[in-house]
């Protein structure tokens, strides 16, 4: 998906990404992260924000759960915490020392581990799409002895929703869930949250806001007329410096970037945007069968769409010689031990791709480098998809 704009924004990781592999600082299965690069993707994007007026909670699941990534924002580029998709990811974070401020939208905390959330993590907002949640957040709170914020998420049955992420209060029973929660001991409604509020549209090629949008919106409205003023109105997907205008025209506080980090945003599949593409995976041909070559996998997100990589090869004479070539995964539901490419090649060519990825599901080393564009590529750590440090010395 991204791989003509890695070529376009950014050779100089490919060759880095192959180099490594060849030199035997990384394995096969590892994604490359340009760090150098990331730090101007975060701070083109926090500029931009800054301009708009809008607050940034950074995103890593994509990243693996990158502590020193994530430490970068928070402490060195002013971003405000980090979102965490999930409470093993606020758990990572917290460990490494990082600022969690948002804990609760795609999955909701477990109720065992609450009270450690309140007590120790403390984010600054919970996303709660259920009463039974928010009473053992109320709790929890109590007995911290602290006010915790919540962000709450409705819906409308038109709305947009990811399978398997289905969740959310009805519309229509926004008073009697705004109530009962606003009468919750040490819960304070802190404001809205939906998502996706904004997604790529290939036919028309921008980012634009959908459904899910107009009912972030409309239940705004409806608390105004209640009385309860919202601080904030968190509008996540596809955040990156293109869309925080728009953030800040639908009356958005906050927007939480991810993929736009590395420059992987479907926007950007093109090489078109501000934000470069800063992340590669590698890995090399394992055998041949059937006429086709086999790579060692690891990496594979079944909605990446990945379709090509890129093959390094030596001419007699020594010279670099790079194609494209097809990339198959012929069995989504298949563990991607290996991926088919449709072209024989010798056992340990390096292999490079570009997709959009969702590192902290995959079995993946994740190398951190920075030096790329001056040619003096230094690793500054490895790491496994969940943010440990590794070593496979």
């Amino acid at each position: 998906m991204f791989l003509k704009a890695l070529q376009k924004q950014n050779p100089a990781l490919i060759d880095s990404a192959i180099d490594l592999l060849q030199n035997g600082t990384i394995l096969p299965d590892t994604y490359v992260i340009d760090v150098d690069q990331f730090i101007d993707n975060a701070r083109t994007i926090k500029e931009k924000a800054d301009e708009n007026g809008i607050r940034l909670y950074g995103m890593t699941k994509q990243l693996g759960r990158n502590p020193l990534l994530a430490r970068i924002l928070v402490d060195e580029l002013g971003y405000d915490g980090m979102v965490c998709v999930d409470y093993k990811e606020a758990r990572q974070l917290h460990q490494a020392g990082i600022k969690i401020s948002h804990l609760g939208h795609l999955v909701q905390p477990p109720s065992q581990y609450i009270p450690y959330i309140l007590s120790v993590i403390q984010p600054d907002v919970i996303t709660v799409y259920s009463i039974e949640k928010a009473r053992e957040i109320s709790a929890a709170a109590v007995k911290s002895n602290r006010i915790q914020g919540v962000l709450l998420k409705f819906f409308h049955p038109a709305d947009t929703f990811y399978i398997n992420q289905e969740a959310g209060f009805p519309i229509e029973s926004l008073q009697t869930v705004c109530d009962e929660i606003s009468a919750l001991p040490n819960l304070q409604i802190s404001g809205l949250t939906h998502f996706p509020c904004f997604l790529y549209n290939p036919e028309s090629q921008n980012t634009e806001p959908t459904r899910n949008l107009e009912s972030l919106l409309d239940a705004k409205a409806q608390m105004h007329k209640l009385g309860y003023e919202n601080a904030q109105l968190n509008m996540p997907s596809a955040t990156s410096s293109q869309t925080l205008a728009l953030i800040r025209q639908y009356g958005g506080t906050h927007g939480e970037p991810g993929h736009a980090l590395t420059g992987t945003m479907p926007a950007n599949h093109d090489g078109s945007q501000p934000e470069k593409v800063a992340m590669a995976y590698v890995t090399e041909v394992s055998h041949q069968f059937g006429g086709n070559s086999y790579c060692f996998g690891g990496g594979y997100y079944r909605r990446g769409h990945m379709n090509h990589a890129l093959i390094r090869q030596r001419s007699a004479h020594g010279l670099a010689q790079d194609s494209i070539v097809s990339v198959r995964n012929d069995d989504q539901a298949s563990i991607d031990y290996h991926l088919q490419l449709e072209h024989p090649c010798p056992v340990g060519t390096p292999v490079v791709m570009a997709f959009r990825t969702q590192i902290f599901v995959t079995r993946s080393d994740v190398a951190l480098v920075s030096g790329i564009s001056s040619n003096s590529p230094t690793l500054l750590g490895l790491y496994d998809a969940q943010g440990n440090e590794v070593r496979h010395d």
